[in-house]
């Protein structure tokens, strides 16, 4: 039975992970008879958006902490991963990907990367195992790893940044899965296009699908 392990950066689309997006990804891995385990980091995240009203927050909120909303508590802190324990790594995405995983909501293609992040992605490439990365996680992808292709949909400044980056782009529809097989690279566009819940859910299982068949 393969195991990922699913990296998120907290709970909710515009200041952590893409509840939709990390929820079909647990559902896919079921639904191929695999097993997964969440991390992520035990820091505070960049800021707190109200999802209602859009607006930031006057407090402060823990990656981790948040994180175990969508995990019902059943998650790790990143410094626990280790990559000989599972057989490819997933990252949902949502905002909190591009402000706390790394800083490119704020710095664009000079973004700073958590280190602990470019340490499971560097690891986890040097295995020789899979990546799958969803939305707005390819740009963090191509900024750790350089020269790898990816999608992120169609979004022409995203996709400068992508090249502008060292990697390559490909332009997706929704539910279309992008493989870097060279570098075990998988990735699909989710809600950076405007994709209806049934199309991310397909996206999500057609990329677990295909990672499966370089396992």
């Amino acid at each position: 039975m393969k195991k990922f392990a699913v990296i998120i950066s907290g709970c909710g689309n515009m200041d952590g992970a893409e509840i939709h997006e990390t929820l079909m990804t647990l559902l896919a891995i079921e639904k191929k008879e695999c097993e997964y385990e969440l991390f992520a980091p035990d820091k505070e995240q960049h800021h707190v958006i109200n999802h209602l009203t859009k607006k930031e927050m006057p407090e402060k909120r823990n990656m981790l902490v948040e994180a175990a909303r969508i995990a019902r508590g059943n998650i790790k802190d990143i410094s626990a991963f280790s990559i000989k324990n599972f057989d490819a790594v997933v990252f949902p995405g949502g905002y909190g990907v591009a402000k706390n995983f790394f800083t490119y909501a704020f710095d664009g293609i000079n973004a700073k990367v958590l280190p602990e992040i470019e340490k499971i992605i560097k690891d986890t490439h040097a295995a020789g195992k899979p990546i799958g990365a969803l939305c707005i996680s390819p740009v963090l992808i191509a900024k750790v790893l350089g020269d790898v292709t990816v999608t992120i949909g169609h979004d022409k400044n995203t996709t400068d940044d992508i090249i502008s980056m060292g990697a390559n782009h490909i332009n997706s529809a929704p539910t279309d899965v992008v493989s870097d097989r060279k570098n075990k690279i998988f990735t699909t566009p989710c809600y950076m296009l405007n994709a209806r819940l049934v199309e991310i859910a397909e996206g999500v299982e057609n990329l677990i699908e295909t990672m499966l068949q370089d396992m």
